[in-house]
């Protein structure tokens, strides 16, 4: 069937590279083995899986800056204007032409990786049954305000997956886009206008991960 006159030729064009996808799905996964390993009691895994986290979380700081075009920063998170614009016609149904992160998705990575941060660095210091790996070398009342921390951030961090996830299924609904199979993939069917953004080395994302993971052995052998 040929293609009507005013829909522009689609192609599939490589968005995500696979450090990015990697970090992204393995990160949920070890939050979610976090979670199970604490209602469970296997405390010692449990500080393993955040220890995961937070070595995924320096390597996404620095992917950040360093990695592919649509992994950065800069690339995702505009003016706060562009993410209200763009939600205010959330309803308009029309064809998926974002590279990444559309303006509102980008807000939200920044402020999900911030809320995991948060949750990560205080439970190195919580004193609870998890032990955090820096308890010992904190106050009494700095320890005990972590742990506060850390039980409440949990619940702020469990509401932004929610919604998450019901964005996704919002923009698979509304706006018929697909934002699943291009972080499975790698690749999304855009324009043939749009120009290829510019994929990062594999040994690049390898020399940030290690480096991510030296740090976080480094501060445990401190501990």
């Amino acid at each position: 069937m040929p293609r009507p006159p005013n829909r522009p030729r689609r192609l599939p064009l490589r968005v995500w590279d696979a450090a990015t996808r990697l970090c992204h799905w393995t990160r949920g996964l070890l939050v979610l083995a976090a979670w199970f390993c604490a209602e469970t009691e296997r405390f010692r895994l449990h500080i393993l899986c955040g220890l995961g986290v937070l070595t995924l979380l320096l390597f996404r700081l620095i992917w950040g800056f360093v990695g592919s075009d649509t992994a950065r920063f800069s690339h995702f998170l505009g003016n706060p204007r562009l993410a209200v614009r763009h939600l205010a016609h959330f309803t308009e149904r029309g064809p998926d032409t974002e590279i990444g992160h559309n303006p509102a998705g980008g807000w939200m990575v920044l402020v999900l990786l911030a809320v995991l941060a948060v949750q990560v660095v205080s439970g190195l210091f919580n004193p609870g049954d998890t032990g955090g790996p820096l308890a010992a070398h904190a106050s009494a009342a700095w320890a005990e305000l972590a742990g506060r921390v850390h039980e409440a951030n949990f619940a702020v961090l469990l509401v932004l997956v929610g919604l998450h996830i019901a964005a996704v299924f919002a923009y698979a609904i509304v706006k018929r886009h697909d934002l699943v199979r291009p972080m499975v993939t790698g690749t999304k069917r855009l324009p043939a206008t749009l120009r290829q953004p510019r994929m990062a080395s594999p040994l690049l994302a390898l020399g940030v991960l290690l480096l991510a993971l030296g740090a976080v052995v480094l501060l445990k052998l401190l501990a």
